[in-house]
C-alpha cells in the first residue's frame, strides 16, 4: 500500500489534520503518586501561606514603638510576660510595655508588631533590656506574604516534580487531578525475530524494536504494554492489533509493512475499521514504507522493521502525537 509516496511535510500534515485527539482523560493521585505527571487543573490556594504572622528570628515579639530611642547606653525596658513557642496559638496578647520571648517560626501574638533579635537584648527575670530600636514588621514574616487565599499556585499542564508536589502540599492538598498516561501497545512482527531471554535459533535475531520503542514510549510520557512478538500470519496479527486496539490508547508495531509476501501489515490494519490507513509510505530514507491510520479514535504506526529506522520516525512522528494525549 506504500506506493502512494507522501512527502515527509505532506505526511506531517495529514497527521496534524487527522490525529487531533485531545487528552485520554483526568484522575486523581496521592500527591506521592504524582511525581512525573500532568496537571489537569489549575490549583488554587484556600488559604494564606504562612497562614499567620510569624517571627524570622529567636528574639522577643514587641510594639515597634516602645523600643524607638533605644540604645546601648539608654535601652528601652520591657515586661516580659512569657514565651511563644512554634506549633501553638500564642495566648499572649501585647500591650504597650510588654514583651513575649519567641522562637523563629512561631506565630507573633497579638498586639506585637516586630520582633527584636535575642542578640540586641538582655534580660534579667522578667526585665528585658532592649538596646536597639526595631521598625513596624521588622523580623516578622507577614501572614500571606508566600502564597494569598485565592492565589492560583500552579496552572494546567504544568509537570509535577519535587518544588510542585511542595507547593500543592502547602497549601493542604493530598490528592491532585492529573491527566491520565496514555498506555501504547508495542508489537513486534515477523518470522525472524525472537524475545530476548530465550535461546536464539538459527536464522533469528533477538526484538530490538519493541524494547526500543517501548522505552521511547516512556520517555515521550506514555505507558509502554509489550505484547511480544507476532509471526507473520493474517489472523494471529489481527487477533494481536484487535487485542491491542481494545487495551490502549495507542498502538506501535514494527515489520510487515513492506512489499515483501508476507508483508501483511497495511492490509490488516486497514480492515480493523474506519477511517483506516490515511499515510502508505513516506518518502524518506530510512522510513519509507512507515504507514499510520486511524482506527475509531486510536492512532497506529506501523513502522520499518529496521531498528534505527522505526526508533527515528517513532521520534518523528508517533512521539508528537503520543505528548499531546
Amino acid at each position: 500500500m506504500f506506493r502512494q509516496l507522501m512527502s515527509f511535510d505532506e505526511a506531517k500534515q495529514a497527521i496534524d489534520e487527522k490525529l487531533k485527539l485531545g487528552v485520554v482523560g483526568e484522575e486523581e493521585k496521592l500527591l506521592l503518586e504524582a511525581y512525573g505527571r500532568i496537571l489537569a487543573e489549575n490549583v488554587v490556594s484556600a488559604l494564606d501561606i504562612p497562614p499567620f504572622n510569624r517571627s524570622t528570628v529567636d528574639g522577643y515579639a514587641v510594639k515597634a514603638e516602645d523600643t524607638f530611642g533605644a540604645e546601648e547606653g539608654q535601652p528601652a525596658k520591657l515586661a516580659v510576660l512569657g514565651m511563644v513557642s512554634v506549633g501553638e496559638q500564642p495566648k499572649i496578647c501585647i500591650e504597650k510595655g510588654e514583651a513575649a520571648e519567641i522562637v523563629t517560626g512561631a506565630p507573633v501574638p497579638e498586639g506585637a508588631d516586630a520582633i527584636v533579635m535575642v542578640e540586641d537584648t538582655d534580660k534579667h527575670d522578667v526585665e528585658l533590656c532592649i538596646f536597639r530600636a526595631v521598625t513596624r514588621d521588622e523580623n516578622v514574616m507577614k501572614r500571606g506574604s508566600d502564597i494569598k487565599k485565592g492565589e492560583t499556585v500552579l496552572k494546567v499542564g504544568r509537570v509535577l516534580g519535587a518544588s510542585e508536589i511542595g507547593v500543592l502540599a502547602a497549601v493542604g492538598l493530598t490528592r491532585v487531578k492529573v491527566f491520565k498516561v496514555p498506555v501504547v501497545a508495542v508489537l513486534s512482527t515477523g518470522a525472524e525475530v525472537a524475545e530476548p531471554g530465550k535461546e536464539l535459533p538459527a536464522g533469528k535475531i533477538y526484538d530490538i524494536n519493541a524494547y526500543s520503542l517501548s522505552t521511547a514510549v516512556s520517555e515521550s510520557g506514555g505507558k509502554p504494554v509489550y505484547l511480544g512478538v507476532v509471526a507473520d500470519d493474517k489472523d494471529k496479527l489481527g487477533e494481536a492489533l484487535k487485542r491491542a486496539l481494545t487495551s490502549a490508547d495507542m498502538v506501535l508495531t514494527s515489520g510487515g509493512v513492506s512489499v515483501g509476501p508476507k508483508d501483511y501489515m497495511p492490509q490488516i490494519v486497514n480492515s480493523l475499521g474506519e477511517p483506516g490507513v490515511f499515510i502508505s509510505g513516506i518518502a524518506v530514507k530510512p522510513g519509507k514504507p512507515t504507514t499510520v491510520a486511524l482506527i475509531g479514535k486510536k492512532p497506529v504506526f506501523s513502522l520499518p522493521g529496521h531498528p534505527t529506522s522505526a526508533l527515528l520516525l517513532f521520534h518523528l512522528l508517533a512521539r508528537p502525537v503520543l505528548q499531546l494525549m
